[in-house]
């Protein structure tokens, strides 16, 4: 018995640390299993996934909490070689765009002080696999030495010197392109990409620049333009860091952006006395010779315009149409009654886009609740080297992009001139005539506007540009009539002409206007023929059906 207890205990002991050695190495196992299952897990994340993880709020502070301590160090450094960027970049932008009271106008100092920028947010841009794009946001309330020396047409020289700036915005910086070479980029490209704030203040050295009147203003503006036009997006400054020809990071033009500005509607109304006098500012640059002005339109809150604009596009991925309509009053400032903007992405390339855009008081704050009215425009993107979409059927040649048809003679034969250039030019001398027929086939939903509950409803054509007018039989006590008549208009220039339909009622005595709406010719030039229901404005309820066919014949203007 002596000998068979502890017999037993030894070989429970042994198979006890047998089994347990073997669970042992069985979770080790395991362990190393999920680790390795973890691991590829994390492999196969994608940016997305981890952003659901991580969200953008939580990212570590520390990072732009380094890169503020970085720029501090370097900060000397980057100031002597930013402020000669800068002054490389800005100089003949000013001297492009120096005002009318100046022969000339350079800087005799520029420095960016000893105060650094600050950080206050970055971003990694994907989408390029052959570069690095990061976005930086940064503020500057710094302490620099910048003198102009502006000599005036009087031959007086003026040292100006800029001072209290403050500045907020984001620049876009770009590694491009990626190569196996030390530092594995070729070339930096910079760029402001949104100017959220900058100002400054105006002084004469040793003077008063209010003692000149205008002066203040006039190169305030030249200031704006000059960063306008070097340094924000989509001009880039071009940083080489390795031997290569670079220029195709340089900006293009990559295509033309054609705005009909048509009309706008329910305009809030800045005068005390009468009615706004409206007047509107189309650009997609903010420079002075890039922005575009309308004709003003006296007295009305519903003003049609009918005007053509046409501008150059950079980068349709990031730029947009901008739209200020003001009320113009003399001799006084202009006051603004709204604005609105339009991505270029959202348009597609060939292809009219028609759009109502609703004003309003700032861009950047969208918290306005105040009814500023509407602007209607009608769009078309066409990028170089691409044609419209849209051909008629009819006549297959004919493509209104590039007016292929009725430029073929003047394009061909010419090599040495820049095709782009030559079409927008030709296209300014091309009329677009032809024959509209528009079958007015029925009205849908009529508001009431006699005592009985019902209206004699007719509908008045008239071509806005030649005055060509219309008419249809008058439908007595009807909401929904059904008129089926068609009018052939002569139309002398297509792009640029306007069809209204106004829908009354019928009285003994006169008539009441119900409703109207606008159509351009610009859709039915390019498809041919449609059939819709239109909106009518002024209109509690209410559309018309239309049937618009056109029959073309293009010409060249007389010279």
């Amino acid at each position: 018995m002596a000998f068979f207890l502890p017999f037993v205990f030894g070989v429970a002991l042994g198979i006890g640390i047998i089994v347990g050695f073997a669970r042992y190495e069985n979770i080790r196992s395991k362990q190393r299993s999920d680790l390795a299952a973890t691991i590829a897990a994390f492999a196969r994340m994608t940016v997305k996934d981890s952003r659901k993880i991580l969200p953008a709020e939580f990212y570590p502070a520390w990072v732009l909490t380094w890169l503020n301590h970085q720029l501090v160090k370097i900060w000397p450094y980057v100031n002597e070689a930013a402020s000669e960027l800068l002054k490389t970049s800005l100089e003949p932008t000013l001297e492009q765009y120096r005002p009318a009271v100046a022969s000339s106008i350079m800087f005799s100092k520029l420095t960016l002080g000893t105060v650094a920028p600050q950080f206050t947010g970055v971003s990694i841009v994907e989408g390029d696999s052959e570069a690095i794009t990061m976005e930086l946001e940064l503020q500057w309330d710094g302490n620099p030495s910048i003198i102009l020396d502006i000599v005036t047409r009087v031959g007086v020289r003026l040292p100006i010197q800029v001072k209290d700036i403050g500045f907020t915005g984001v620049f876009r910086i770009i590694f491009k392109p990626l190569v196996d070479e030390f530092p594995c980029f070729g070339a930096i490209c910079c760029s402001l990409i949104e100017n959220k704030d900058l100002d400054f203040t105006l002084k004469v050295v040793g003077g008063e620049i209010s003692a000149i009147p205008g002066i203040s203003v006039a190169i305030e503006e030249t200031i704006r333009d000059a960063i306008e036009g070097s340094i924000t997006w989509p001009v880039r400054q071009i940083i080489p860091i390795l031997p290569g020809d670079y220029s195709d990071l340089e900006s293009k033009p990559v295509g033309t952006l054609e705005v009909k500005l048509i009309q706008a509607k329910e305009l809030a109304n800045k005068d005390l006395i009468g009615k706004s006098d409206p007047f509107a500012v189309v650009f997609v640059r903010p420079l002075r010779d890039q922005m575009k002005t309308s004709k003003t339109i006296n007295n009305e809150l519903n003003p049609i315009w009918n005007e053509h604009f046409d501008f150059i596009v950079e980068d349709a991925s990031t730029q947009h149409l901008t739209v200020r309509v003001f009320d113009d009053e003399g001799v006084q400032a202009s006051e603004l009654i709204g604005c609105a903007q339009v991505p270029l992405k959202d348009l597609e390339p060939g292809k009219v886009k028609d759009i109502w855009l609703k004003l309003v008081k700032d861009l950047q704050v969208q918290r306005d609740n105040k009814k500023r009215g509407q602007v209607q425009l009608e769009l078309l993107y066409c990028p170089f080297g691409t044609e419209s979409a849209f051909t008629n059927p009819f006549d297959p040649d004919f493509r209104l992009t590039l007016l292929e048809k009725a430029l073929k003679s003047g394009i061909e034969g010419t090599e040495t001139a820049d095709p782009n250039k030559l079409a927008q030019q030709k296209r300014k001398n091309v009329i677009l005539r032809g024959v509209l027929s528009v079958a007015v086939i029925s009205a849908e939903d009529l508001p009431a506007a006699d005592l009985m509950g019902k209206s004699d409803p007719f509908v008045v054509l008239t071509m806005k540009k030649s005055q060509q007018k219309e008419q249809t039989r008058v439908i007595h006590n009807n909401l929904n009539p059904v008129w089926n008549q068609t009018f052939d208009f002569v139309v002398e220039d297509g792009l640029h002409e306007l069809l209204m339909l106004e829908v009354w009622d019928h009285d003994t005595f006169g008539k009441d206007k119900i409703g109207r709406c606008i159509i351009t010719t610009t859709r039915v030039i390019l498809e041919g023929e449609i059939t819709d229901s239109f909106p009518l404005d002024e209109a509690k309820s209410g559309k018309l059906n239309l049937n618009l066919k056109w029959n073309p014949q293009t010409i060249f203007r007389d010279a």
